[in-house]
């Protein structure tokens, strides 16, 4: 399922903020957005931008990046949008604004309907962090065969919470670093050392250095058409915020190429043990789900073992594989720490 970066949403409700004469909290389906007093009541329909957004550069998004007005100026001073600008998560009067909610009078559509994708007709695109040093050179695109590494998070998809309802589950660690796969191509049997979206030409880069260090291209070898997906951190990647002292590989899917499934859980955390490939952290693990978004980012709250840096967050499946029709794919969806995103926006 691909991310609505922007998206048309209803309303549901609008409340005060204490102490804010000229601003109040707008809540859609899943997502809570600071919004100017009297924009906004509830069952209209507004233009919202998502975390991680990147509105094109064009007059009515202009003022997410406008300067402050100075002295006497009347009016706040026009720049180009900066080149790491991102709808973020912020904190306006003790709230959270998770997202930018704009009134549809603001834009000439001629038609639109509520869960509409905007993300394609106003340009809007997806915010990637800094590619790490030595990532490599680009040696093909990434292998069709494979999904690519991507999680929606909760409150984009609210209603996976109904289809993992009282189903077996596990939430598992998020590591804040760069996800990689290694695979051997069953076409002309390659081994390939893949980033998010290419495969790395073989050298010394971080992907190829993690391969050698694994062996994993022994490994899967003789694995009978297995892929590995997982995040490499440490020194030189994302801040290394789990204060590793050298780079390292943590699993979190085993894909079968042939049968094109990821293996359940218990299946996959077996394999990687008899392979000597270390997984990513269970955080909870239990018979019946029954977490509500707000319990979900509590959970998902917490430090970095070893350290007192924020954690990205978790990520949350059934322990045996199932198809999720709001997802229109894998059940598998993330929910970010709130503490992790505001220290990320300072």
């Amino acid at each position: 399922m691909e991310r609505k970066l922007a998206s048309i949403q209803r309303v549901l409700a609008v409340e005060p903020i204490a102490n804010a004469d000229a601003i109040e909290l707008a809540r859609i389906n899943g997502w809570q957005c600071v919004v100017k007093k009297g924009e906004f009541t509830p069952g209209d329909h507004g233009l919202f931008l998502e975390i991680d957004a990147v509105p094109p550069d064009i007059e009515v998004f202009r003022f997410l990046w406008q300067r402050k007005p100075k002295g006497g100026e009347a009016t706040p001073e026009i720049v180009p949008r900066p080149d790491k600008f991102r709808v973020r998560t912020m904190k306006l009067r003790g709230m959270l604004s998770q997202g930018v909610l704009l009134p549809l009078n603001d834009f000439d559509f001629p038609s639109v309907s509520e869960g509409e994708d905007m993300t394609a007709v106003l340009g809007v695109t997806k915010y990637e962090p800094p590619v790490p040093a030595g990532m490599g050179d680009f040696r093909a695109h990434f292998p069709a065969f494979l999904p690519k590494t991507d999680e929606m998070r909760v409150q984009s998809v609210p209603e996976v919470l109904d289809e993992l309802r009282g189903l077996p589950y596990v939430a598992t660690l998020k590591y804040d670093g760069t996800s990689a796969t290694f695979c051997i191509d069953p076409r002309d049997e390659q081994f390939h050392a893949c980033g998010r979206n290419i495969s790395i030409r073989e050298g010394e880069n971080l992907y190829w250095r993690i391969a050698r260090k694994y062996d994993l291209e022994a490994v899967l070898r003789r694995s009978s058409q297995l892929a590995v997906q997982g995040e490499i951190c440490g020194p030189g990647v994302q801040k290394n915020r789990l204060g590793l002292k050298e780079v390292s590989l943590f699993v979190f899917n085993v894909y079968d190429i042939g049968k094109a499934r990821y293996l359940d859980h218990d299946d996959a955390r077996q394999w990687l043990e008899e392979n000597g490939l270390t997984p990513v952290e269970v955080m909870e693990i239990g018979e019946s789900f029954a977490h509500s978004q707000d319990s979900l980012l509590q959970l998902a709250e917490g430090k970095y073992p070893g350290t007192s840096n924020e954690r990205e967050g978790i990520v949350i499946r059934p322990r045996r594989e199932t198809f999720s029709a709001a997802l229109g794919g894998r059940l598998s969806f993330k929910a970010i720490s709130n503490r992790f995103l505001l220290k990320e926006g300072e």
